[in-house]
């Protein structure tokens, strides 16, 4: 018996890979068991490889893991474009059909030698079966189930519902697939393979959630009133979710004809007193940059969400990047400073997604919510989100004392000023892009100026104090230290664990806040650290250089940074970890005999 398994699987557009894998998540998830499903496709608009990776677990699932314990490979010209994604080792299981007429000793892999490899006719059982090669897919499930026990019943019943539309003929010629793929792996059974651990008596369902809807979702919950936006990879499904949802709650979905006019009609419905949400990724945030900028001097609350890709440009659509962090606290002329969030995990994106909607309210702001493809599309196996205890805050308006003299950017201690909204009486003032006195009034006068660039940034000053948007694990005096944000957190997690077993002292720091940098919350963090890293996707390791641009951060502690489609493992970063350890050993042994 296994307690943790990962399985990749690829091919081309049509053998239904992204299908085979939804259904195991979806039985797996249902039986109680702990899961990670990522998908990955080329570049194509249509056609091209797919793929799955899927992690299950009796315990928590943190990251993707690294390499598979069993890899299925319909073809190996598929197979082999996802490279370090679905990677092997000495341990691998690899099942391929025996249509690509390969032998079992001559599979395209190199540098490695696999535990097992097994030709299966996966196509022909297929045909055989179920009249269709596009039930292998099918066929690979009851394999799954017959070889490793996943689920069995569950994934009977989930291709049951699944065909159920198409009629009986389609349903039963499935099943018969299945049964074959099950059957052949209980007559052949594998050397190396284990069948996965049951979950306890009585463990409950867990629901199946990806990042892009539970961050809809949560809009929804935080009284989100109007969505205005683009499709673009990979935000899209957020446009979607809320098309099918928002009007049962009162609230507008536009689809408009580009992202500056998506991000247009939500200043508008901003300054109309509604909370409002726009959705992109990096080529559409780029396009909203200058309207960004209004919403910032016209301080109108607004939750922007940018679900990073490979880029620039158009750059890699369907791989996960980290590289839009500069663009996010940077790219706007003046002195504007926007709150830049990021979520953990696809659970994490629903709090998160609140907290931006109440930061926007609270300081009228617009906010940005730095998601990443891997936690937008991939779905994971969760508890239901809480929403019992959670805290909705709205704009501050203003009384009827204000109301009778109207200010609108008064200058006030905190720096946020009551904001009306039209149809409000006594509440009318201007909104715009041009700098403007208390009033709302133009002016081109350097001193009001100077005062309205202190009052906008001051406002932001309490976020920086935030302690609870940052996690941290580990013991608080270690020597050694990590820092990661958003997809790569977990991986990071898994690292800590594989560290603190091998005898080594690390910690770990996980900002949910990115920007403005909490100063103080880093500085006591570092207190303690000798060496370390800042482990994120982008190439020039971004935020390792946002915090440096503001806290003294220590000589050992340096960035380990890769494009993004290149995937981190655990284990790479322990060996980070242990080479750090010794160069620290080292360096007190040269110096105490130095002195």
């Amino acid at each position: 018996m296994t307690t943790d398994l990962i399985l990749g699987m690829a091919g081309s557009g049509g053998d239904g890979i992204v299908s085979a894998g939804d259904s195991l998540m979806t039985a797996l998830a249902l039986s109680g068991y702990h899961a990670m499903l990522t998908k990955s496709f080329g570049p194509q608009i249509r056609g091209g490889e797919s793929s799955f990776r899927l992690r299950v677990s009796t315990g928590p699932v943190l990251g993707p893991g690294g390499a598979l314990d069993v890899a299925v490979a319909l073809n190996w010209d598929d197979f082999l474009k996802f490279g370090a994604e679905l990677s092997l080792d000495g341990r691998s299981i690899v099942i391929y059909d025996t249509n690509t007429k390969v032998a079992p000793d001559q599979i395209p892999v190199a540098g490695v030698k696999p535990a097992e490899v097994v030709a299966v006719g996966i196509e022909a059982m297929a045909r055989e079966t179920a009249g269709t090669d596009k039930a292998k897919n099918t066929v690979v499930l009851g394999l799954m189930a017959g070889w490793f026990g996943l689920a069995p019943e569950t994934v009977r019943a989930g291709l049951r519902k699944r065909f159920a539309k198409k009629g009986e003929e389609v349903v039963a010629r499935n099943e018969k697939a299945f049964e074959a793929g099950f059957a052949w792996a209980q007559a052949n059974p594998l050397r190396t393979g284990q069948a996965l651990a049951p979950m306890p008596a009585g463990t409950s369902a867990k629901l199946v959630a990806d990042g892009n809807d539970l961050c809809a979702a949560a809009a929804i919950v935080a009284g989100c009133e109007f969505f205005g936006g683009y499709p673009i990879t990979p935000s899209s499904e957020i446009m979607h979710f809320l098309n099918r949802e928002i009007w049962k709650y009162g609230g507008v979905m536009l689809q408009c004809e580009d992202e500056m006019a998506g991000i247009g009609a939500c200043v508008g419905a901003s300054f109309a007193g509604k909370k409002a949400l726009t959705a992109t990724s990096g080529p559409g945030m780029s396009l909203k940059t200058e309207i960004l900028g209004l919403a910032s001097i016209a301080e109108l609350p607004l939750v922007v969400v940018n679900v990073q890709r490979g880029g620039p440009s158009t750059g890699i659509p369907t791989k996960s990047e980290q590289s839009d962090l500069f663009q996010a606290a940077f790219s706007a002329h003046g002195d504007a400073v926007r709150p830049v969030l990021a979520p953990i995990d696809v659970a994490d994106t629903f709090p998160i997604t609140v907290e931006a909607f109440n930061i926007a309210e609270r300081y009228q702001t617009p906010v940005i919510i730095l998601s990443d493809q891997e936690i937008a599309q991939r779905k994971e196996a969760i508890e239901r989100p809480a929403t019992h205890g959670l805290k909705i805050e709205t704009r501050r308006t203003p009384t009827e004392a204000e109301l009778e003299h109207y200010v609108r950017f008064r200058f006030t201690e905190s720096g946020v000023s009551p904001i009306s909204h039209p149809g409000m009486k006594g509440g009318n003032y201007l909104a715009s892009g041009i700098e403007h006195t208390e009033t709302g009034a133009p002016t081109a006068t350097g001193s009001v100026h100077a005062k309205m660039n202190e009052k906008r940034l001051h406002k932001l000053a309490p976020l920086k104090s935030r302690d609870d948007l940052f996690v941290a694990y580990g013991p608080s005096n270690a020597p050694l230290a990590l820092v990661a944000w958003g997809s790569v957190s977990g991986i990071a997690r898994e690292a800590l664990d594989l560290s603190r077993e091998a005898g080594l002292k690390v910690k770990l720091l996980v900002p949910r806040l990115l920007y403005p940098v909490a100063e103080e919350v880093y500085r006591d963090f570092f207190a303690s650290v000798q060496g370390g890293f800042v482990v994120e996707q982008s190439h020039q390791g971004q935020l390792y250089r946002v915090i440096r641009m503001f806290v003294d951060v220590p000589r050992g502690v340096e960035p380990f940074a890769r494009s993004g489609s290149n995937p981190f493992s655990p284990g790479e970063i322990v060996d980070r970890l242990r080479a750090k350890a010794r160069a620290l050993v080292e360096e007190r042994q040269t110096v105490n005999q130095a002195e």
